[in-house]
């Protein structure tokens, strides 16, 4: 497949875009990256087979009124769309990327633990983007707290027991996290386009996991099925 894989924003994409080009890569798709929106409205994005988004799309970085239409337009008229980790942040902007996404990181209310190594589980084995993936152990950055909307069929989740941890890293303020089972990973539609959406990849080591490959490479071939 012929990929367009969005980067750039205030997060380690330096660390992580190269591993997921090149793991992308040795799959045997050609990745075009690009960190300036006008990627999507400059003929690039219509000569792709899906877009990647890798990158965080807020503030000073945020897609103006025709990025979003183009955007939209794309999934909506049947492509596919990949959304990794803080991509899938609904900025104050633009709410209705939510309805894209079906939702993710909200600034000034979503919070995680600091980052660690946690498992990660396969809760519905059957979903097509499951194929021969297993559950896996990797060091990332479990989300709570976020936006979440309705349509959203979750098959990844992660387990938490509960405590008082540090906001978001070691050596912040603390506060009180309920446990619980939590999302990871979903796929739903948008028009007639599919939407992949994975809360897990937030540097170069999380990348690195071979169950975060599998599982993106699944989520690939699916939005493109």
């Amino acid at each position: 497949m012929n990929l367009l894989l969005m980067s750039g924003g205030r997060h380690p994409y330096e660390e992580s875009t190269p591993v997921l080009k090149e793991f992308l890569e040795g799959a045997g798709h050609t990745v075009t990256v690009r960190e300036d929106a006008d990627a999507l409205t400059d003929g690039t994005l219509g000569r792709s087979d899906a877009l990647i988004f890798n990158t965080l799309r807020e503030g000073d970085m945020a897609l103006d009124p025709d990025q979003q239409n183009a955007l939209k337009g794309y999934i909506s008229s049947g492509n596919g769309f990949v959304c990794i980790h803080i991509s899938g942040c609904v900025p104050d902007t633009w709410n209705d990327y939510g309805d894209i996404t079906g939702g993710g990181w909200v600034m000034g209310q979503s919070f995680h633990p600091p980052y660690s190594n946690f498992s990660v589980d396969v809760s519905n084995s059957e979903h097509p983007c499951a194929t021969e993936l297993a559950s896996f152990s990797t060091d990332d950055e479990l989300y709570m707290n976020i936006d979440y909307r309705e349509g959203n069929d979750v098959f990844v989740t992660a387990d938490f027991e509960g405590g008082v941890y540090g906001k978001n890293r070691a050596g912040a303020e603390d506060m009180e996290m309920a446990g619980g089972t939590f999302p990871l990973a979903w796929t739903r539609s948008y028009g007639t386009g599919k939407v992949f959406v994975t809360l897990l990849g937030h540097d170069g080591k999380s990348h690195q996991s071979k169950g975060f490959q599998e599982l993106v490479l699944n989520g690939v071939d699916w939005v493109n099925s």
